[in-house]
């Protein structure tokens, strides 16, 4: 459809690396329990007080296959039970310091909400979003099993096994099988020529791109960062919304002439092809200037000085009882916290959203006389729990939006069913970390987790080869079957990540070495098995505590690692 209103497309990521049974606090089932309770219950108060307005949410909610894997476990569930019961009994012990009495009773209030709509829904999460999915209210992604990076990863049947696997965990959750993921730190990597990053691995190989991997595994639409939009070529046009029989070629000169289409804008998502040939799969590309309103570190709307500080706890791991106040002011500076003043700031913040949403829409109808599309894509974690009134800022604006005539706040699915892009892109290989490449996740200091990681994904791939002849028992498959589930944790994106950053440094070397001696221990019981040696009581007892510690994926076939490659 080329007249109508604009789109606006809102994706939140939500995304926990597998943490339960691997400590609590600073760092473990503590991330957890306060994104279930600081994020997506909010989240779902929002949809369900929207759907009782009469008023769909429309937002794209990607939850991972590992995060759906964790919502699931009835060890959370006890979790959380017990969590809202100690903020509980925090909040009204607080009650009696008159410095924090006032907001002591408002977390009061807030906690006896959540434990509320949490044992509504029976504790159901999952079950709970996916609902809204099915009544057509929100759309839910797929993603990667356990995050692993697909733009770094060795062997091609490695990046379609975290996809297969992911895909087959949010079916069996949700009940239904997602058409759109969310891919892993935005990473892509397209056709072509690919160098292992580090020595010792081989030379030059040509590679299918990560966008034909989705493609073949059904996937219709992932997102991207805007600079993999400025730095696309052309490669064709589709007309009618048929890509294969309405596409034809374009060049690069002549989309440059043509600026009416809106080529390479962020303001229209585009089809991504390869070598001049037609496509299904789109990509999204997060609008920078229009996220930034929430991002940016100054001016971003979480450093509002009426919002709660982040960084002050009261007593470690207490409650927040202070304000931003302002942003460079030392922690002991910061004011108390007034509830009071919310309300105006989160309703203030949505219209200056709103306004921008609006403004660029209209700028991109003047200029190329078409409607654009406004993708904004967030950590879902950013609402809710680093902005606690992220959640209100998201119902005041969706409200606002839904009332407006030149905006449509639609899904990533709706848009593609309403107005099928026409054009069709190569896009280069990066993320949206710093940089724009893999910098954030491949450096000097987790260089040596990639190499670990090749080394295993070579030695998982060859042992699959050997115990796939006739003959071999069976308890060796199903050791490798175990074996592959502690590769796919092992890949998570999470682990040099939060090396690189600094934020749980000793956690995430600490995570990746366990899943890497589980997964190795894993493939000498099965190359035990496969030559008919009873394994050691020593790795069998490792391979039974990895096996309490990680019930993930239940149901895992290697036949997920099947294909070229």
């Amino acid at each position: 459809m080329r007249h109508g209103p604009g789109r606006f497309v809102i994706v939140l990521h939500g995304h926990m690396p597998w943490v339960l049974h691997h400590g609590r606090w600073p760092h473990g089932e503590h991330w957890l329990l306060e994104a279930v309770t600081g994020v997506y219950l909010p989240l779902l108060g929002v949809i369900d007080e929207l759907a009782g307005h009469g008023v769909p949410a429309g937002l794209t909610l990607g939850l991972t296959p590992v995060l759906l894997e964790q919502l699931r476990q009835p060890a959370l569930m006890a979790l959380v039970d017990a969590y809202l019961d100690d903020r509980l009994q925090r909040a009204r012990a607080d009650q009696a310091d008159p410095s924090t009495a006032r907001v002591a009773a408002h977390w009061e209030q807030e906690l006896l909400a959540l434990r509320d709509r949490w044992l509504a829904i029976d504790r159901d999460l999952v079950g709970s979003f996916a609902a809204h999915a099915r009544a057509g209210r929100i759309e839910l992604l797929s993603g990667f099993a356990a995050h692993g990076y697909a733009a770094l990863t060795r062997h091609d049947r490695c990046i379609a096994a975290q996809l297969r696997v992911g895909l087959a965990t949010s079916e069996r959750h949700l009940g239904l099988r997602p058409s759109g993921i969310w891919l892993p730190e935005c990473s892509f990597r397209p056709t072509g020529p690919w160098t292992p990053p580090l020595p010792g691995f081989g030379g030059e190989v040509l590679r299918p791109g990560v966008d034909r991997i989705l493609e073949d595994n059904g996937v219709t639409h992932f997102v991207v960062d805007s600079h993999l939009f400025a730095s696309a070529r052309s490669e064709g046009v589709v007309e009618g919304g048929d890509s294969a029989a309405g596409f034809q070629k374009v060049g690069w000169e002549a989309a440059n002439i043509e600026g009416h289409r809106g080529w390479r804008s962020v303001l229209e998502p585009h089809r991504v092809g390869t070598h001049g040939g037609p496509s299904n799969i789109v990509a999204f590309a997060r609008h920078p200037d229009v996220s930034e309103q929430v991002w940016q570190a100054d001016g971003g709307y979480p450093g509002d000085g009426r919002y709660l500080e982040f960084h002050r706890r009261k007593d470690g791991d207490g409650h927040r009882y202070w304000r931003v106040t302002d942003r460079k002011a030392d922690l002991g500076d910061k004011q108390p916290y007034d509830p009071g003043a919310v309300p105006a700031a989160t309703f203030s913040q949505a219209a200056h959203f709103a306004e921008i949403v609006r403004g660029r829409l209209r700028a991109h109808r003047a200029h190329t006389g078409r409607p654009g599309c406004v993708t904004a894509p967030f950590d879902a974690e950013l609402f809710g729990h680093w902005w606690h009134e992220g959640p209100r800022f998201l119902r005041d604006l969706l409200l606002r939006l839904h009332a407006d005539p030149e905006v449509q706040v639609r899904t990533a699915s709706q848009v593609l069913r309403e107005d099928p892009p026409d054009k069709v892109v190569w896009l280069p290989e990066g993320s949206w970390g710093a940089g724009g490449d893999h910098r954030v996740w491949l450096n000097e200091q987790t260089s040596w987790m990639w190499e670990a990681l090749y080394r295993a994904e070579d030695r998982f791939l060859g042992l699959k080869w050997r115990l796939s002849r006739p003959g071999v028992p069976a308890a060796a498959t199903e050791r490798l079957t175990e074996a592959a589930r502690a590769l796919l944790l092992v890949q998570a994106s999470d682990w040099p990540f939060v090396v690189r950053t600094g934020g749980a440094v000793d956690y995430g070397i600490r995570r990746f070495s366990g899943h890497l001696d589980d997964f190795d221990v894993l493939c000498n019981i099965a190359e035990d098995e496969a030559a008919g040696r009873s394994p050691s009581p020593a790795l069998l007892a490792v391979r039974a505590a990895a096996l309490a510690r990680d019930p993930v994926f239940p149901g895992l076939q290697l036949s997920a690692w099947d294909g070229e490659g």
